[in-house]
């Protein structure tokens, strides 16, 4: 059986950003029958639809919209800005759920992890993520729901891995549950 392709989008472009070691945890936890791996979003001009209507559509776009065609399922790692999600991540969707009629996100199993330095984890965020999933006809997994607050640079060991091994813990099971969830919905 052909290996699952999950794309990590990851919300932070800071390159020690907590977002991108949540990221490689995951990679790690991935089970034998799937591959997860980081999609850059990073280097995607801001949507314009101008570009899709003058035919003037940037190598990267089309790059990145082939990209997610090919993935199998989706997991959007962020941070929280100002009480909503990076420009990075709203400005992927944007690109990849255009031309009008060409979404390529559609029904991709997806799930949601927030995270922030702070109590309430990128709550805001992670809510606000959803309401664009949603119109883009992304399934995002309900539970178990991710916050990870209080992260810093001491939350991570010197490869980016967790040092608390019930976030670790938890996390796992986040996966886990992502897996059944995912094949609950492809078969």
């Amino acid at each position: 059986m052909a290996k699952k392709t999950i794309g990590l989008f990851v919300g932070s472009l800071r390159k020690d950003a907590n977002s991108k070691k949540i990221a490689k945890n995951l990679i790690k936890m991935a089970p034998e029958d799937f591959e997860f791996k980081v999609i850059e979003i990073g280097e995607l001009p801001l949507y314009n639809q101008d570009f899709d209507d003058d035919n003037e559509v940037p190598a990267s776009y089309t790059t990145f919209r082939n990209e997610v065609e090919n993935l199998d399922g989706v997991i959007f790692i962020t941070p929280e800005y100002n009480r909503s999600v990076p420009a990075v991540i709203k400005n992927a969707i944007d690109v990849a759920s255009r031309p009008y009629g060409k979404n390529v996100w559609n029904a991709k199993p997806g799930a949601v992890i927030s995270s922030s330095s702070g109590a309430i984890a990128g709550f805001a965020a992670n809510h606000h993520l959803r309401q664009s999933l949603t119109f883009v006809n992304i399934p995002t997994m309900q539970q178990p729901e991710a916050y990870l607050g209080h992260l810093n640079t001491e939350s991570f060991d010197e490869n980016g891995l967790f040092k608390d091994k019930g976030t670790y813990g938890f996390i796992q099971k986040f996966v886990d549950a992502y897996i059944v969830w995912f094949y609950q919905l492809t078969k």
